[in-house]
C-alpha cells in the first residue's frame, strides 16, 4: 500500500509542470511576432545545410584560376573568389560547418553544465561553493577570449572549435540550473518525494530536472546564436575550422584584403551570418514568451 501511495504521489509531482499538449503549444509559439519568417529563413538554412551536395551547383574547394573575381552572374550566382571558387556553393557548404557547430557546442555546454548545477543548487554546502567559484574563474575570461585559448591549446579544427565554444559556455547553464535547482527543491512535492523515500538521484532526474527545462531549453536555443558567431569569429581569425573547408567566417577573411574590388565577397558570408543568427535569436525569444508563464500573463 505504502508503495503504490509513493508512486502514486510521484507521478503527481512529475506532473506539476504540465504538460503542454503539442498543437496549443506550436499554435502559441507561431502567433508569435516574426516567428513565421524566421522559422522559413533557419529552415532554408537547414535544408541547405543537409542537402548541400544538391544544392550546390559546384565543388566548394574547387580552384579555377581563370574564373577568379568574377562578378555575380548566371554562371555564379554570387560570384566567385580570389582563386575562381563558386561563393554561392561555398555559403550554402558554409551552413553545413556552422549549424554542426552551433548545436554541438550548445550540446557539450548543456553536457557539462546542467549536471554541474543540479549538484550544486541541489546538494550545496562546500560542493556548491567548489562548483560556483570554479564557474565564477572561467566567466572572468570573455568567452570568445577563452575560446581563442582552448583552441590555441587543442589546435585548430572543426572539433576543437566546438569544444572550446561548448567549454567557454559552461558556466552559463550551470549558474542557469542551480538557480532553477534552488527553488525547486523546496517545492512541497520534492518534499513529498523525499519523505516516502525516493533517492537523491531520483528525485532530481524526476522531479528537479524536468520542472528546470524551459529555461534551459530557451538558453539553448540562443547559444547556438552565439556558437555560430564565435564560430565565424575564430574562422575569421585563423585559429577555427582551416581552409579549403568552406566556413563563413574563413570567407569574410579572406575576402578584406579584397573589399574595396570585390566587395561581394564580404557582402554574402556577412548576409549569411547576419539572416542565420536573426533567425535563431527571434525564435528563441518567441520561444521564451510562450513557455515563461510570466511573460503569458498566468
Amino acid at each position: 500500500m505504502t508503495a503504490s501511495r509513493s508512486t502514486a504521489i510521484e507521478r503527481a509531482a512529475a506532473l506539476s509542470v504540465v504538460p503542454r499538449r503539442a498543437p496549443s503549444f506550436l499554435r502559441r509559439f507561431f502567433r508569435q511576432r516574426g516567428v513565421p519568417i524566421a522559422a522559413l529563413l533557419l529552415g532554408l538554412v537547414v535544408i541547405a545545410a543537409v542537402f548541400a551536395p544538391l544544392i550546390a551547383p559546384y565543388d566548394p574547394i574547387a580552384t579555377a584560376p581563370r574564373d577568379s573575381l568574377q562578378a555575380p552572374s548566371g554562371a555564379h550566382l554570387l560570384g566567385t573568389d580570389q582563386l575562381g571558387r563558386d561563393v554561392f556553393s561555398r555559403i550554402i557548404f558554409g551552413s553545413r560547418v556552422s549549424i554542426l557547430v552551433g548545436i554541438i557546442a550548445v550540446g557539450v555546454a548543456m553536457l557539462a553544465g546542467v549536471p554541474l548545477g543540479l549538484l550544486s543548487g541541489y546538494f550545496g554546502g562546500l560542493l556548491d561553493h567548489a562548483i560556483m567559484r570554479t564557474m565564477d574563474a572561467i566567466i572572468a575570461f570573455p568567452a570568445l577570449v577563452l575560446a581563442l585559448a582552448i583552441v590555441g591549446a587543442l589546435g585548430p579544427g572543426t572539433f576543437q572549435v566546438m569544444v572550446a565554444i561548448g567549454v567557454s559556455a559552461v558556466p552559463l547553464y550551470a549558474r542557469l540550473t542551480r538557480g532553477q535547482v534552488l527553488s525547486i527543491r523546496e517545492q512541497d512535492y520534492v518534499h513529498a518525494a523525499r519523505a516516502l523515500g525516493a533517492s537523491n538521484p531520483r528525485v532530481l532526474a524526476r522531479h528537479v530536472l524536468p520542472n528546470s527545462l524551459s529555461p534551459l531549453i530557451v538558453q539553448g536555443s540562443l547559444g547556438v546564436a552565439f556558437a555560430i558567431l564565435a564560430e565565424a569569429g575564430l574562422s575569421f581569425l585563423g585559429v577555427g575550422v582551416q581552409p579549403p573547408a568552406p566556413t563563413w567566417g574563413g570567407m569574410l577573411s579572406k575576402a578584406l584584403p579584397l573589399i574595396e574590388r570585390a566587395s561581394y565577397l564580404s557582402i554574402f558570408p556577412g548576409v549569411a551570418i547576419f539572416i542565420t543568427v536573426l533567425a535563431i535569436n527571434m525564435l528563441g525569444d518567441a520561444l521564451r514568451d510562450v513557455l515563461d508563464p510570466r511573460l503569458r500573463g498566468i
